[in-house]
């Protein structure tokens, strides 16, 4: 595999990695929120189980969507959620200013230990749904590999996506409180997170209105390096916004 090949993989895995990251950790506190109410043991149980689905989830749902990823019409829907979910939470934390610790705890204090495991069931799956759609939307525009084909995907593709998720599932698990820490002290980061979701949302948006059934904008331009630098200048400038133009608890304390 040529050397160029591997930087622009490795650079869509180190995205998505901190893409994963990043929503990770917010999805780490709604998942708290749900577990909170049960003893320690039965806690970790709950999260443990959770997430064991979750895995066999996001293997089966990508497995499934490699054979669908050239379809426009489920381009277009991966599309539209992106967008929407990116344009809910962004008008929700701006607006409302809605936090996810202003839940109800009332409910989840009446469930049983399979009940809160369905939930975070439910819960994982949802967060997988966003990350994979996200990841493929991401991968998608990759030269293909000399790997052979899994699914209907080429095999690059499919390994960057694939990683890409586990990394996401390991860190929810594991290395959520880092990125919670980095959330409480760059708040603008949740909000770039989720603008970074929608412009990947217009990416895959691109992508099927480049689709040879469509042909609204020219097809090479979607896969034509000129789109491929836009993208990701302005993923980067999202991401520096989100860093700079807000400050920590400590600064706005100093100031």
């Amino acid at each position: 595999m040529e050397f160029s090949i591997l930087l622009e993989y490795g650079w869509v895995l180190l995205l998505l990695v901190a893409l994963e990251g990043l929503l990770a950790a917010d999805n780490a506190l709604v998942l708290a929120i749900m577990v909170k109410h049960l003893p320690e043991e039965e806690r970790k149980k709950a999260l443990f189980y959770g997430l064991a689905g979750a895995f066999v989830f996001r293997f089966a749902s990508l497995f499934a969507i490699s054979f669908l990823v050239d379809v426009w019409q489920v381009q277009a829907i991966g599309a539209l959620y992106l967008l929407f979910i990116a344009i809910n939470h962004i008008v929700r934390k701006l607006i409302f200013k809605q936090k996810e610790s202003d839940v109800p705890k009332k409910e989840a204090k009446k469930t049983g230990f399979w009940g809160t495991v369905l939930k975070v069931e439910l819960a994982d799956i949802a967060f997988a749904v966003d990350s994979i759609l996200a990841a493929v939307a991401l991968a998608m525009t990759l030269p293909n590999t000399n790997l052979p084909a899994i699914g209907g995907m080429d095999g690059g593709k499919f390994l960057v996506i694939f990683a890409g998720g586990m990394i996401g599932l390991i860190i929810m698990r594991f290395a959520a409180n880092l990125f919670v820490k980095l959330l409480h002290s760059r708040p603008g980061l949740e909000i770039a997170a989720f603008a970074i979701v929608g412009w990947v949302g217009v990416k895959l948006a691109v992508l099927t209105l480049g689709h040879e059934d469509i042909g609204v904008i020219p097809h090479d331009f979607a896969h034509s390096t000129e789109w491929k630098l836009i993208f990701y200048i302005v993923l980067l400038g999202i991401a520096a916004s989100g860093w700079f133009f807000t400050k920590g608890k400590q600064e706005q304390a100093a100031s």
